[in-house]
């Protein structure tokens, strides 16, 4: 059982890079699905647009995030399922990291424990 607790991540849920930057899944598992939008898994690919970031004035923006989910929790054929919880990082282009995305998990009907 995880130690750690959260809210499923679906596609209900807003995400965002450090720099304000919108993250949005570019895939998504579609066999489990909360209030018939789908669950997403660490299988997924989360790209950004939007990221205003820059380094000395140039742009640098976030272009995609990548996630950490704790291994031993809630899985959908096999794969760890996104908690609003999990260990995330947004990276650029160059996969340089750039902070942890913003989550927030719409209100739904379970949680994780």
């Amino acid at each position: 059982m995880s130690t750690s607790s959260g809210t499923i991540v679906s596609a209900a849920a807003t995400l965002h890079c450090p720099h304000g930057g919108r993250a949005s899944a570019a895939s998504a598992h579609a066999a489990v699905r909360m209030d018939g939008l789908p669950v997403h898994t660490a299988s997924d690919s989360f790209l950004v647009t939007g990221c205003p970031h820059t380094v000395d004035g140039v742009p640098h923006p976030c272009t995609t995030v990548r996630w950490s989910p704790q291994p031993d929790g809630v899985r959908v054929d096999g794969v760890p399922v996104l908690l609003h919880t999990s260990a995330a990082q947004c990276f650029s282009a160059a996969l340089v990291p750039q902070g942890p995305p913003v989550v927030t998990a719409a209100r739904q009907g379970a949680t994780c424990r």
